[in-house]
C-alpha cells in the first residue's frame, strides 16, 4: 500500500494542484485509483520505451506503462479540431502615431545603517 501511495504522489501528481474546496479534493483522489486502474489495464497495449540507463523488463510496473503510455496516446488521436487558421494580423493602424511608455523614477530604498549600541559609562 505505502508504494502505491509513494507511486500516486510522484507519478501521478496526487498532491500537486491546489484545489480550492474539500468536493475538488475528494474527487481528484477518486481519480487517483482509477488512473492506476487504466495504466495497469494498458500493460500490454503499450510499446516499453526504456530510457538509456533502464534494461528491458517483460513484466511492466505501472511507472514503466506510464512512462511508455505515449505510444498509446499517438494511436488513439485527439478528438480536438485542428485549429483554424486566422490569416496575418492587421498590425499597427495606419497614421497612428506611435508613443513611447511613460518612464517612472525608480524607488530605491535607503541603505539601512547598524544602529549604533549605547554603551553605559563607568
Amino acid at each position: 500500500m505505502d508504494h502505491w501511495y509513494r507511486f500516486v504522489k510522484q507519478r501521478l501528481h496526487w498532491t500537486l494542484p491546489n484545489l480550492r474546496t474539500p468536493e475538488q479534493s475528494e474527487r481528484w483522489s477518486d481519480l487517483m485509483p482509477l488512473m492506476s486502474w487504466q495504466l495497469w489495464l494498458a500493460k500490454d497495449l503499450v510499446v516499453e520505451n526504456i530510457l538509456p540507463w533502464q534494461s528491458a523488463s517483460i513484466n511492466l510496473t505501472p511507472g514503466r506503462v506510464a512512462q511508455s503510455m505515449w505510444s498509446v496516446l499517438v494511436d488513439i488521436g485527439t478528438p480536438a479540431k485542428l485549429p483554424k487558421h486566422r490569416g496575418k494580423s492587421p498590425g499597427w493602424e495606419t497614421g497612428k502615431v506611435r508613443t513611447k511608455a511613460p518612464c517612472y523614477p525608480t524607488v530605491k530604498k535607503r541603505v539601512s545603517r547598524r544602529k549604533k549600541s549605547s554603551r553605559l559609562a563607568i
